[in-house]
């Protein structure tokens, strides 16, 4: 019997789960809340709770992860400096220091003018010790790399840290997608190898020595050394580990899959057992990307989302907050802070938008002091201190410094990382109802009665209102996905808006009422979709499949995928109809060739050459290739005469992992000792 040890570390915990790779059966399965202070106790936690002997034979590790996801919808991450080549990027996802340098290719790879390193070297040097990674794109650099790869060379020089290329990512024209692309996978390189790292460590500790993978946003896996060199692909990977998992778990080939985690809520449909691939890439924190990844709906909605009362009215915010009930466990003096909050209606600080908002029900405790202090000011630096030895009030943390709270850049230190917030959440919501007890439940009761003072609601109002914005917005989310799945449009119009907002609050209009059935059961994965999803499946009329192990959907899902790798190559005629002269493209580089055979032959041989040996690389046995060609064509009018535009060979290469052997139980024995 194979057997591997699936991980998917989310935003609020840690599933660990050993699986009959063979027989696909969960064996043992086991949760720890995860640590993002330090992801090793989380992760630690997780696995010593797992059956000893069982863990003497895995064969295969493989893990899954919303925290590349959560890092781009959160808006946290590494400081990122940008090299532009020959084109101006739109500015769709922030960077924090970029430049535009002469240079670039034309569609023929052929340089369009010549790179200015000049430029390159004195907008590095003005970045030195501001960054943690650079982002390369170049215009049409998917031509011909050369430009990009010059300047890869220069940061390796200059600067020393990770530089990110773009044609390494995406061999898709878009010059602003790719470089968004690039900027994310800069963004997210010590976020992924922090989260490898912490992994290994604990493998170590248990003597599990098994090849360690990593799941990819379309549900393949791909091995640690491509995870940590191309982390942007990681992104989507627990939503795509999830669909994975629910087909193990249901046997369903055709449904809908809601996986809702602590941050977010994302949203897949299964056809035909495949996920369905977005053609364009993937969407993510409201930025296209070049990311090919499963047509995954992210949404911020999750049991630790954010929820506040802004002006009298309860909002829902996508940040991810603790919970105040997990919280009160493990520092005490938060719920005496709540009990003294007793008079007057809650205060907040600043009021220009909810991510601004901070109430004097919510604390804030110290994740990592920098190590260099110069971004920050000294009352960044004192803040943090004052939150290392248990979590504060802003006005709290405030009177300590020494200053007023409005001088206390909390939404900075949140995006870097460096403090996390605690307050009220949908977890609180259930615990305070009585729907739940997992954790302390009289100080989430405590805090939506404060909370409710800043309505015209009592206790019981509010959670009623909290509940309602829940169900709307993931009633929302789901039915926005199948729509634009259905019209090949995200827009809605007003009438399309209107139908949707009467279907989902079953309020009729003036003269008309709507109803929506939606014609495929809904699978639920994540610990909190018992209660949630069901609102969901009852509004439209549906049935809901939810599996005792859908909890460790993810981790499931992690385990039971492939290897795989695409090589994708462009060739195309010098001229359209011409008979000889032919270029292919691809991340290989730029090739030449006499006739169309003889670049089809080669391309193909050199595709599945690459492909073949990154997945054995890998770690992959019993590998197949596949072979997809795609031809553009030009018609001329109603001749029936045809000339070849291009053709597009995917050549993809996918095996099992293959299972190691040989570890000694005697270190699983001596780390539990």
């Amino acid at each position: 019997m194979r057997t591997g040890l699936g991980l998917d570390t989310g935003g609020t915990y840690t599933d660990a789960v050993i699986m009959d790779l063979d027989g696909s059966r969960v064996l043992c399965k086991a949760k720890s809340p995860t640590t993002r202070e330090d992801l090793c106790i989380g992760i630690r936690g997780a696995i010593e709770a797992m059956d000893g002997e069982l863990l003497k034979d895995v064969g295969v590790v493989s893990l899954s992860s919303t925290l590349a996801t959560n890092s781009v919808v959160e808006g946290k991450g590494a400081r990122v400096a940008l090299v532009c080549i020959g084109c101006e990027y739109d500015g769709s996802l922030p960077v924090d220091f970029s430049t535009v340098v002469p240079g670039g290719h034309d569609l023929r790879g052929d340089e369009a003018a010549p790179l200015d390193e000049a430029a390159v070297a004195e907008f590095l040097e003005s970045v030195r010790g501001r960054v943690d990674g650079v982002a390369i794109t170049g215009y049409l650099a998917v031509r011909n790399p050369d430009h990009e790869n010059r300047v890869r060379g220069m940061v390796d020089r200059i600067l020393g840290i990770p530089a990110v290329c773009g044609h390494d990512l995406s061999s898709g024209l878009g010059f602003s997608e790719r470089a968004s692309t690039c900027v994310m996978n800069a963004r997210l390189i010590p976020v992924i190898q922090d989260l490898i790292g912490s992994v290994k460590t604990v493998l170590s500790e248990f003597g599990i020595r098994a090849p360690l993978m990593m799941v990819r946003g379309n549900g393949s896996m791909m091995g640690e050394e491509e995870a940590r060199r191309r982390p942007v692909e990681t992104v989507l990977s627990g939503p795509a580990a999830s669909m994975i998992g629910a087909m193990v778990l249901s046997g369903k080939r055709d449904a809908i899959v809601m996986d809702m985690g602590g941050t977010t809520t994302d949203i897949g449909i299964l056809r035909d057992g495949k996920p369905r691939l977005e053609p364009e890439g993937a969407i993510i924190g409201g930025t296209r990307t070049r990311v090919m990844a499963a047509e995954i709906s992210t949404s911020g909605i999750g049991g630790d989302s954010r929820i506040l009362v802004v002006n009298g009215t309860v909002a829902l915010s996508p940040l991810r907050v603790m919970p105040l009930c997990f919280a009160a466990g493990r520092w005490p003096r938060i719920k005496e802070s709540l009990a003294s909050l007793t008079g007057g209606k809650p205060w907040s600080h600043a009021v220009q938008d909810e991510r601004s908002v901070v109430l004097d029900s919510e604390f804030f405790r110290t994740l990592r002091v920098p190590a260099d202090a110069r971004d920050f000011s000294g009352s960044d630096m004192a803040l943090l201190e004052a939150l290392r030895a248990e979590p504060l009030t802003l006005k709290e943390a405030a009177a300590i410094v020494g200053v007023h709270p409005y001088t206390l850049n909390v939404r900075k230190l949140e995006s870097l990382g460096r403090v996390q917030r605690i307050g009220f959440t949908p977890t609180d919501m259930l615990h305070a109802s009585g729907e739940m007890d997992q954790f302390d439940s009289e100080a989430s009761t405590m805090a939506a009665g404060y909370l409710s003072r800043g309505t015209r609601m009592d206790a019981e109002g509010f959670l009623a209102d909290c509940r309602e914005r829940i169900r709307v917005k993931l009633c929302t989310e789901l039915m926005r996905e199948l729509m634009s799945e259905e019209t090949g449009s995200s827009a809605l119009g007003p009438a399309g808006e209107d139908l949707l907002a009467k279907s989902i609050s079953g309020v009729p209009g003036r003269d008309f009422s709507c109803a929506v059935t939606v014609r495929k059961p809904i699978i639920g994965i994540g610990a909190p979709v018992g209660v949630y999803i069901p609102w969901v499946a009852e509004t439209f009329g549906t049935e809901v499949f939810i599996d005792p192990d859908s909890d460790v959907g993810n981790a499931i899902g992690a385990v039971s995928s492939s290897i795989s790798e695409s090589v994708v190559v462009l060739i195309r005629p010098e001229s359209i109809g011409a008979e000889e002269g032919f270029q292919a493209f691809s991340r290989l580089g730029r090739f030449e060739f006499r006739t169309l055979d003889e670049a089809l032959e080669a391309s193909e041989a050199a595709a599945r050459e690459a492909a073949v040996k990154a997945v054995a690389d890998s770690g992959a046995e019993d590998v197949t290739v596949t072979v997809d060609r795609r031809d553009s064509e030009f018609e001329y009018g109603d001749t029936g005469m045809r000339s070849l535009i291009s053709v597009e060979l995917t050549v993809t290469a996918a095996g099992r992992p293959r299972p190691f052997s040989g570890r000694g139980a005697h270190c699983l024995i001596r780390a539990r000792a």
